[in-house]
């Protein structure tokens, strides 16, 4: 009786049940990040979504479409910007964030349009890494600018929970 020929590859991996997905920390990663400050800042619970406004943050229900909601939070991230004071080191942090912030709804876009899976990950994969990025610079703008510290919260908890949803995919 002939055996089928294996690839060599095939014998050196793991089964796909044991691998882990990128999206899912492994358990050596998490330990070092448990009490990292980035992973907890904006952690406080909420329970509505908040849409900021020039005025201030106004409660609205999150849109279950995701393209609408990643063009909401580009629209919030833009009228954030617009607040934070010019500066040599603001300017870079600002465009930093415009770019990162608007670029999710733009990749999601192209996912939803992809045509073929590989590519709607490849981009599900930038959407996610551009959260990733967004949470960063709100970050270090409340630290610039520290009276707008409760907006770039709400703006940093949508786009965790972005990341979260984009990692799940």
């Amino acid at each position: 009786m002939k055996y089928p020929r294996r690839s060599p590859k095939s014998e050196i991996r793991n089964p796909k049940e044991i691998r882990n997905p990128k999206s899912e920390p492994d358990d050596a990663g998490d330990t070092i990040l448990e009490g990292s400050a980035f992973r907890v800042w904006g952690e406080e619970p909420v329970t509505a979504w908040m849409v900021l406004k020039d005025s201030g943050p106004v409660i609205a229900a999150p849109p279950k479409d995701l393209a609408e909601r990643t063009a909401r939070f580009a629209e919030a991230v833009v009228r954030f910007a617009k607040r934070i004071p010019l500066s040599p080191v603001n300017n870079r942090l600002i465009d930093q964030l415009v770019g990162a912030g608007t670029s999710i709804g733009a990749n999601f876009c192209e996912a939803d349009d992809s045509v073929s899976g590989k590519d709607f990950k490849n981009r599900i994969g930038t959407c996610r890494k551009e959260s990733k990025e967004t949470m960063f610079f709100l970050r270090v703008i409340a630290a610039a600018e520290e009276g707008l510290a409760p907006d770039a919260r709400l703006l940093w908890r949508e786009a965790k929970e972005l990341n979260l949803i984009f990692g799940s995919i």
